[in-house]
């Protein structure tokens, strides 16, 4: 859980607000460092960590190299441009890691699916209550580590410096989860799947306006290979008839999962930038506390009437608690994702979870599989391939938002910025 990892040499802490000062006075000596940063470490945040050479300069920060490089170190930069070949990211641990983590993220959302599902079938229905579950684990974990590291004092005045960031982002987050459920109330599974591609559309346009994001023409090219894996996979549901269910308010459906693909879109891209800039740990459990409340005030508003009529058993018990293992691992795994990809690649990597689905209901729900769903896999794995064409060794790592060489950033598990200042490690 430690964000910025050993350091190999005697550290000095730079504030954040030095980040966009002159370069001449982030670097500081050893001495000097000591004594001026001291006073500033209940400041909110956790302060940038750089290696102090033998000289006293803060390694890495300096006149010649804002953000890394100096007294030997490598420059995010100059990482980027070691190899320029059309395949260098494919050649990268980094790759086959996003690959892996994205299926798993995939295989984490199929298996709350299937407990949706199985709490459906004996008449447990509280989608909102469910959830509740998860936002309360993900506080316990990561609020309590993170109170842990920065102290109480220091912890309220994150709530109240940065509080209204992570509000948003945790009703962005509770609002798609909850539309998106209430969607499959009154449309049919595959309206709701075809509506669910907007989410892309929406974190696509608002990287480009928001975040400087500039998609290169395999990016582009990639996320329609995955979406024409995807329409293979719908087109092979509406054949066997198992995209189901009879629409009861169509309008009402198809709207409300628009509205729930739209809060995903906007909230991943949110994530993304939260976690690029702060450490992970404090991220995840600000959005576990305020989901917590968010979700907890919704589900005791609308799934009254649901929780008291619902089925309460010992397999019921075990259906929560399985939903609600999966989703944490779900999302402990996604702010490392969108560190060495983006929201993008996020989004295309969950579209193999139909597959998934049907492989795990075979054995559940006596599910057959079509021919037309190994094809559909294929091809939407072989759009993650087309997507890093071009890349270079860092792929998506570096966020043009946090400057040059990521001197905006945390050097935090999955960053360009940790890749450069300890290349050795494993993410």
């Amino acid at each position: 859980m430690d964000e910025k990892g050993p350091i190999p040499t005697s550290v000095t802490s730079v504030p954040a607000t030095s980040k966009t000062a002159e370069p001449n006075a982030v670097a500081v000596g050893a001495v000097g460092a000591a004594s001026e940063t001291s006073s500033d470490q209940g400041a909110h945040g956790a302060p940038e960590v750089v290696a102090v050479g033998p000289d006293g300069a803060a390694a890495g920060v300096g006149p010649d190299n804002a953000g890394g490089g100096g007294n030997g170190s490598t420059t995010v930069e100059e990482l980027e441009q070691r190899d320029q070949a059309w395949y260098a990211y494919f050649k990268t641990k980094d790759f086959w890691m996003v690959l892996a983590l994205g299926q798993v993220l995939a295989l984490c959302i199929t298996g709350t699916n299937t407990f949706t599902s199985l709490l459906a079938n004996v008449g447990t229905n509280i989608p909102a209550f469910q959830t509740f579950f998860n936002y309360v684990l993900l506080n316990l974990v990561y609020t309590s580590y993170t109170i842990y590291r920065y102290g109480w004092k220091k912890w309220g005045r994150l709530l109240l410096k940065d509080g209204w960031k992570y509000i948003i982002l945790s009703f962005l987050d509770v609002e798609g989860n909850y539309f998106v459920v209430l969607a499959y109330r009154y449309t049919t599974i595959l309206s709701a799947q075809l509506i669910n591609f907007w989410a892309i559309v929406i974190v696509v346009v608002v990287s480009f306006l928001f975040l400087r994001v500039r998609y290169h023409w395999s990016q582009v090219a990639g996320i329609v290979v995955c979406i024409g894996g995807m329409g293979l996979l719908l087109a092979s549901d509406h054949i066997t008839g198992s995209n189901g269910s009879v629409a009861t308010d169509e309008l009402k459906g198809d709207l409300f999962a628009l509205l729930g693909a739209t809060f995903y879109g906007l909230s991943n891209v949110a994530e993304e930038f939260l976690v690029s800039k702060r450490p992970l740990y404090e991220v995840v459990g600000q959005l576990g506390f305020w989901g917590m409340l968010i979700n907890g005030t919704q589900a005791g508003i609308f799934d009254r009437s649901s929780f008291a009529g619902a089925t309460w058993n010992g397999a019921v018990g075990g259906y929560l608690v399985g939903y609600t293992l999966l989703l944490f691992i779900f999302y402990t795994g996604a702010p490392i994702l969108f560190r060495l990809s983006s929201a993008a690649f996020f989004n295309i990597s969950l579209l193999t979870g139909n597959f998934w689905g049907v492989v795990v209901g075979v054995r559940v729900f006596g599910y057959s599989i079509h021919w037309l769903y190994p094809v559909a896999f294929t091809l939407i794995m072989l759009g993650h391939f087309v997507y890093y064409l071009g890349k270079s060794i860092l792929g998506e790592a570096r966020k043009p938002w946090l400057g040059r060489n990521q001197e905006q950033g945390v050097a935090g598990v999955g960053t360009a910025k940790r890749r450069a200042l300890r290349p050795e490690a494993l993410v």
